[in-house]
């Protein structure tokens, strides 16, 4: 399974469309963001902590949904 910074990194684009493709971006930059993690709690409690650039947690929880349907989606295949 990859991690959630790995599956965020296919929104990244240099002219950011959308709130979830700038937050990829934004963490791409975020040398300390937890990259392996796969843990929701982790990454919410780092981003509350270190995630200035992110304009509201309501980005993160509509990435995370996105990240859990295409694992469910992955796993039922």
């Amino acid at each position: 399974m990859k991690s959630f910074y790995h599956y965020l990194m296919k929104y990244r684009h240099p002219k950011p469309a959308d709130d979830i493709s700038q937050f990829a971006n934004d963490a791409y930059d975020d040398h300390s963001f937890p990259k392996a993690s796969d843990d929701y709690h982790e990454i919410s409690s780092y981003l509350e902590l270190n995630g200035s650039y992110l304009r509201s947690l309501v980005v993160f929880d509509e990435a995370w949904d996105l990240y859990e349907n295409e694992i469910l989606k992955k796993a039922t295949y």
